[in-house]
């Protein structure tokens, strides 16, 4: 007999590339690879839902006898102060300062409350309280 034991699979050298090839392949067996898409395909934030168009501002005045007080839309998205004239039906003026800061609270849809000037020895509060 022999001492000689023959395989009896062919012996087959592997090259370096399949060498390479497979161990990759035995690696990833072992991943899960996903692709997730988030946000029905976008990566960005919504954007934010726009304030509607600024509005004209009526005023609500203290102990009212026929004054009248409106900011307009085009004084509040200019932004410079203003001076509003508030006698409307009433027999004597009054004036009412709005500051650019009162604009942009009113820009901000915040309410915003001044005094009148005094006339007939008295003066108003006026109130704008934007929609």
């Amino acid at each position: 007999m022999s001492d000689r034991v023959e395989s009896l699979v062919p012996h087959h050298s592997v090259t370096r590339r399949e060498f390479t090839l497979e161990a990759a392949l035995a690696i990833l067996a072992g991943c899960v690879i996903s692709i997730a898409e988030t946000g029905c395909g976008s990566d960005s934030t919504p954007a934010p839902t726009p304030l509607p168009a600024v509005a004209d501002v009526p005023g609500v005045i203290s102990a009212n006898h026929g004054h009248t007080a409106v900011v307009l839309a085009a004084q509040i998205t200019a932004g410079n102060a203003v001076s509003l004239d508030i006698q409307g039906q009433a027999t004597h003026a009054h004036q009412v300062s709005v500051s650019q800061a009162n604009l942009a609270t009113l820009k901000s849809r915040q309410p915003v409350s001044v005094t009148s000037t005094t006339d007939a020895s008295h003066s108003h509060t006026v109130t704008f309280t934007p929609a």
